[in-house]
């Protein structure tokens, strides 16, 4: 393992081909029970001042990808408001905790962002604690595997979409009356919006509806001076695979199938997110950034 994201390596060798072991965990699943651990970027991420004095606010940034792309705002310079859920909470105090010992201010928001009302209110709590807003990360997703359409319920297909794509929606329509000229919102979806796992069918469906949301909000905001980007991961090792994100049996091999031959550590997706939040990125917009191994996408 390297000591920072500025060595000199090869990428195939990074980070060990990892075989996890058969496990599984409740909804939204935490970072501290998964097996392998995870690099989010504690002891790996070196920050250069990037985002000095910038203020984010990252759903689902108590673990995984979140919880990475927190670590590196925070390294940067950024003060960050945690969005997760109250389950949540040990992973949030951890990343907070990590956040705080660089000098920087994290602020803690659970809640559930499915509910139109807690979106629209975290983001008045983040512009009150942070004092302003000028970085957006709609990251938050939820993940269920299963076989047949005919074993969907109405309630998970329901909730997929409320998480993934309603908030995203209630989220930012909230944020952007409040977000100065220069200021960036960065969506996550996935790889899943351009090649489907057939057990993945509704939550694919929503990463391909994030994706066409960016290139139409980033139209619209514009002329305000407000960019908008998306970050498509591959597969990454997160607590989202074993809390029924994937079927049990395929995650000695996850991640195995891309060009790079592993899946990928959450800190290796931070500086995508980083560089779309700078300054560096200002003639980038209606971008989606894909970050999976290798795997050949449109």
């Amino acid at each position: 393992m390297t000591s920072d994201q500025y060595t000199f390596q090869n990428p195939v060798d990074r980070y060990p081909s990892i075989s996890p072991p058969k496990q599984s965990q409740p909804e939204p699943g935490l970072d501290k029970e998964l097996e392998p651990k995870t690099d989010r970027g504690e002891e790996s991420y070196r920050g250069t001042g990037r985002l000095a004095g910038r203020r984010a606010l990252i759903t689902g940034a108590d673990s995984g990808i979140g919880a990475a792309v927190a670590i590196g705002f925070a390294r940067e310079g950024a003060d960050v408001a945690l969005s997760y859920l109250p389950a949540e909470e040990s992973d949030a105090q951890h990343i907070a905790s990590v956040i705080e010992k660089d000098g920087r201010k994290a602020v803690l928001l659970p809640g559930d962002i499915s509910d139109a009302a807690a979106s629209r209110d975290l983001v008045a709590k983040a512009v009150e604690q942070l004092g302003g807003l000028d970085i957006l990360v709609n990251n938050a997703g939820r993940q269920i595997a299963v076989e047949q359409i005919e074993d969907i319920s109405d309630e998970q297909f329901e909730d997929t979409f409320r998480t993934n794509i309603f908030a995203i929606f209630w989220i930012t329509k909230a944020a952007v009356p409040l977000m100065p000229p220069g200021s960036t919102i960065i969506n996550t979806t996935s790889v899943q919006a351009y090649n489907p796992s057939p057990f993945l069918l509704d939550y694919a469906s929503t990463k391909a509806a994030i994706n066409n949301f960016t290139k139409g909000l980033a139209q619209q905001l514009a002329s305000r001076g407000i960019r908008v980007n998306a970050v498509a991961p591959g597969p990454f090792w997160t607590p989202l695979q074993v809390s029924e994100g994937q079927p049990k049996d395929k995650l000695p091999e996850f991640g195995k199938n891309v060009p790079l031959g592993r899946a990928g550590q959450p800190t290796e997706l931070a500086p995508a997110y980083v560089y779309l939040a700078s300054p560096e990125s200002s003639y980038v917009s209606g971008e989606t950034l894909n970050v999976n191994g290798g795997t050949p996408t449109p």
